[in-house]
């Protein structure tokens, strides 16, 4: 036998804690402004154990809440950027539907955001695309720009761009402990790292990170169901690339939050999903999972067969993945309120995906003390006072 193997020591300008999407963009922008960073990731790339993994997540220009309808222009930007760099495609562009009842305020806040009337009535979509079918009182916005975004694709493209850059990506490191101080260590199951500025992105896991650190953050993992069901006919017209992505905002058969996308990871199976779940321990996430009831099951099923009657109403395949949720919704993009140079990007409640180009550089710009490209106020650990009790 060989002697044990030396643990890794080694000062960086930066280091990024978490490589899903978002800690893997903050890492490449530091890459990207000549920054030596070094991005650690527990388990071994690729994984499915947080919420990066699959090959599939919506995006829009759509966005009734102000914050993230100024941030989406930056974001399809970046993701071209990286494209660009990557020499591939991220992207296929089908278009999505927001579905709700006429006058829902979310609708119309959809409608506005996108700065033009299209609204599509039950009739007009029906005809446009035959396998949606709304009420009479319910109507569509139509958003040319959606679509759908290559997840797994993505995630290598980015650690592949960061690491021509010069960066350094450790996965199979479990960070055990982080000492703060004008210059940070950091230590892993396998060393001991020092940098003057760390950026913790780590999905579920950033409640156990940060808590030793006197900061307690209000953040929920879930696990969510991820479903594919069925094309009863296989090649029609609007299966496949021709359908569209959706989302339902309130409509009166279904609940708030069902959406769906193309048959893309698995032949004649369309994505549809509900955007809300069960609370989960990350570390024990599909435990327990066989023969337990799983009710939103039975609610997309009847989704599907009032919405959607082209696809059978049972599940063909179910995954899982994990959703880390804030009690508001949005996300955390900011500085330890003690330790300025700890910056912290959590709870991205299952829509943050597609705005991970301009997280990532949110989170570069805080780490680097620099004024944020876009406000981050609505995003202020300070919203919290309970987070703030116990830090200071």
């Amino acid at each position: 036998m060989g002697a044990p193997s030396q643990p890794h020591q080694a000062t960086y300008a930066a280091i990024v804690i978490g490589a899903g999407i978002q800690g893997s963009f903050a890492a490449y922008h530091l890459a990207q402004r000549h920054r030596d960073t070094l991005l650690l990731e527990q388990f071994l790339l690729p994984h499915s154990r947080g919420s990066s993994h699959g090959q599939s997540r919506i995006t829009r220009s759509a966005y009734p809440r102000a914050p993230y309808d100024r941030m989406m222009p930056d974001s399809f930007r970046l993701w071209q950027r990286l494209e660009a760099e990557a020499g591939t495609s991220l992207y296929r562009r089908t278009g999505l539907v927001v579905l709700g009842p006429v006058g829902d305020p979310e609708l119309e806040g959809c409608r506005r955001s996108l700065g033009a009337n299209r609204l599509l009535d039950a009739t007009e979509l029906a005809q446009r695309f035959p396998g949606l079918r709304l009420r009479a009182d319910e109507a569509a916005v139509w958003d040319d720009t959606g679509g759908v975004l290559f997840a797994d694709r993505a995630l290598r493209a980015v650690q592949d761009v960061f690491r021509r850059r010069g960066g350094t990506l450790r996965d199979g490191e479990k960070v055990l402990r982080i000492e703060p101080g004008a210059v940070l260590t950091v230590t892993t199951t396998a060393g001991l790292y020092r940098a003057p500025r760390l950026v913790i992105a780590a999905g579920a896991w950033t409640s156990a990170l940060v808590a030793p650190l006197g900061l307690r953050l209000p953040l929920q993992p879930l696990r969510i169901d991820v479903c594919y069901w069925r094309e009863k006919e296989p090649g029609s017209p609007d299966a496949g690339r021709a359908a569209p992505c959706f989302m339902a905002v309130g409509l009166s058969q279904a609940p708030h939050g069902v959406y769906g996308l193309p048959a893309l990871e698995y032949p004649g199976l369309v994505k549809v999903c509900y955007h809300h779940g069960s609370p989960a321990d990350p570390d024990k996430r599909d435990r327990g999972l066989l023969g337990a009831p799983r009710p939103n099951i039975a609610l997309l099923s009847s989704f599907i067969s009032s919405y959607l009657p082209r696809l059978e109403p049972r599940p063909a395949v179910m995954e899982s993945c994990l959703y880390t949720n804030t009690p508001d919704g949005d996300f955390i993009l900011d500085r330890h309120p003690k330790f300025s140079n700890i910056i912290i990007g959590a709870g991205f409640s299952g829509h943050g995906f597609k705005l991970a180009p301009v997280v990532g550089k949110l989170l570069c710009e805080l780490s680097l003390g620099e004024e944020p490209s876009h406000s981050t106020a609505p995003f202020a650990i300070t919203r919290f006072p309970g987070a703030l009790r116990a830090a200071l």
